[in-house]
């Protein structure tokens, strides 16, 4: 999965997301937001793991600058269900962190999604973790954007949609 150029060897992402995934989270809205659903899938590269996310059904609103902006986090725990209005994905637990790194410098702490009409496409390359380390872990988007400052999870508000990151 690289290509050749005049001056060494660089990754071709592109070849990476047509392959195959190591694994994928299959997102589900909590009760409050049931028509939002999609997938991310992590590709490990030896650059470090691609993370390629399509959400479909996220809340939206009408206006030129209306289009909201949500935290998108791995949590350490390892299943979706259980929960209560108020933290719908109780179990999730906390952000994923293995090195006890504060916030944002956790392994699962990602970039935002933007939401563009209730729909968000996102594909970013980091070397927090890898595919190996994430399976069996959730994958969290939260209501509001992550602050990126607040400790210890960046103040990113309800969790409204939970995935169970598997091997594929």
């Amino acid at each position: 999965m690289y290509r050749r150029t005049q001056t060494g060897r660089y990754p071709n992402f592109g070849a990476v997301l047509r392959a195959r995934p190591q694994a994928i989270a299959r997102v589900r809205g909590s009760e409050a937001y049931p028509t939002l659903m999609g997938e991310i899938k992590f590709y490990q590269t030896a650059y470090g793991v691609v993370v390629a996310t399509e959400i479909l059904g996220l809340p939206h609103a009408e206006g030129t600058c209306q289009q909201p902006i949500f935290g998108f986090h791995l949590h350490e725990g390892e299943t979706c269900e259980g929960g209560t209005g108020s933290d719908p994905f109780f179990n999730t637990r906390m952000h994923y962190n293995p090195k006890n790194c504060p916030h944002p410098y956790h392994a699962g702490d990602m970039p935002p999604l933007f939401g563009a009409e209730g729909y968000a496409f996102s594909v970013f390359l980091t070397s927090r973790f890898s595919v190996r380390e994430i399976i069996g872990k959730t994958a969290v988007i939260h209501r509001d954007p992550d602050d990126f400052r607040t400790q210890p999870s960046g103040d990113a508000g309800t969790k409204i949609a939970c995935g169970e990151i598997v091997g594929v």
